[in-house]
């Protein structure tokens, strides 16, 4: 059986990486959606083993000792990290994995998967992704700001993605399709494909 690919969608916050991947997922496809862990508090309606795995600082490091995540990362003083359990089994049996997840967890992961798929999604641009931060009304000055140098930080790896997408006003629909289409063409990369030649001419190794 073909294992299932990684796929890591990135970006900084206010890009609209929640939507583009729950409407991913919306689809019916060949996906499954990695909950990662992390130590900050609920957002909202957030719950608990759907948004994320809301777990103390604690828990996180009892599992980072014990080896329980594939990849983590500090991300404005909070713990983020994907559980093994969120993905080998997954790959194991064919099913395509997104992870939503930060820049630096992105590079644990194709440090560990040379084949996985890393999509940076983002505005337009930087005055765009200011004006959605501030337009939330829901963070504090010092928190906007932070997040504005962290985009900056994360544009810096741009050149370590396989590909980006520009999600501008009205244009979620778009990143879906564009995503799926990315996600059609590793199908037939060869070397996603090692055994087909074997196939191809119904002989054994």
């Amino acid at each position: 059986m073909k294992k299932g690919t990684v796929f890591v969608l990135s970006g900084p916050a206010g890009s609209g990486k929640s939507t583009v991947r729950e409407r991913l997922m919306n689809r019916g496809l060949n996906f499954h959606y990695s909950v990662s862990d992390t130590t900050r508090a609920p957002r909202g309606t957030e719950k608990n083993g759907v948004d994320y795995g809301f777990v103390t600082k604690e828990q996180f490091e009892e599992g980072i000792k014990n080896g329980n995540y594939y990849e983590y990362a500090r991300y404005t003083g909070e713990y983020y990290g994907t559980p093994v359990s969120q993905l080998t089994p997954y790959i194991e049996r064919g099913v395509n994995v997104i992870l939503e997840i930060e820049v630096a967890g992105a590079m644990q992961v194709k440090a560990k998967d040379e084949n996985a798929v890393l999509v940076m999604l983002l505005p337009p641009s930087y005055k765009v992704l200011e004006e959605r931060l501030r337009g939330r009304g829901t963070e504090s000055e010092e928190k906007i700001l932070k997040r504005l140098a962290r985009a900056k930080e994360e544009i810096q790896l741009f050149d370590k993605y396989d590909y980006f997408l520009l999600n501008g006003d009205g244009k979620i629909d778009d990143c879906v399709r564009q995503l799926e289409l990315i996600a059609e063409t590793q199908q037939y990369k060869t070397k996603n494909n090692p055994d087909f030649p074997r196939i191809f001419f119904n002989t054994e190794e």
